[in-house]
């Protein structure tokens, strides 16, 4: 895996071992910024269930001011502080070394552009976030919301949260879901 454009272009970034983190690959990690990359730069960027880190660090590459991971995995919190070393992108990181839920309240801004969340995919948390997320003053009807979930996974709840689906991007095993939060 490795950061395909920007100051850290062409770096090959660690992946935690094991089966808990699911990297998303470069050909979808390509489309996804390509259809994103007009809201990154000078923007604030969130990446929750960071596992490596490559999301994010692949929006400070190309030029966000800030990114915020959160992930509370030991050793993909290790990888993550790891990569933003190797990528010389540390001094524009902030790493919550916790449960999404709670780090949320954290985030200290007044808007945040993009949060990008890829949480695993059978643990049902994705009311859940929405829920918090409904709740922070830095998610604006601007702030793209978007969620790499398997195709099968139905969006139908975020109507309760205040939230609405814009696009689906879907590949052959997942799809990425772009929502934003309605007025």
């Amino acid at each position: 895996m490795r950061v395909i454009a920007g100051t850290a272009r062409s770096l090959k970034l660690k992946t935690p071992e094991g089966l808990d983190t699911r990297p998303t690959t470069d050909r979808i990690k390509e489309t996804l910024f390509n259809m994103i990359q007009m809201d990154i730069p000078d923007g604030v960027f969130v990446d929750l269930f960071s596992g490596s880190g490559a999301i994010g660090i692949e929006a400070l590459s190309r030029g966000a001011r800030h990114a915020y991971f959160v992930e509370n995995a030991k050793e993909a919190v290790s990888c993550i502080q790891e990569n933003l070393a190797f990528t010389r992108l540390a001094d524009k990181a902030t790493l919550l070394k916790q449960d999404v839920s709670g780090a949320l309240s954290l985030i200290s801004e007044k808007k945040v552009d993009i949060v990008f969340m890829d949480p695993p995919y059978q643990a049902d948390v994705e009311s859940n976030v929405f829920a918090a997320l409904k709740m922070q003053q830095y998610v604006t009807e601007d702030t793209k919301i978007i969620v790499e979930a398997e195709l099968s996974k139905n969006f139908e709840f975020l109507n309760e949260f205040g939230f609405e689906v814009i696009k689906e991007k879907k590949y052959k095993t997942n799809k990425h879901v772009f929502c934003r939060k309605v007025n």
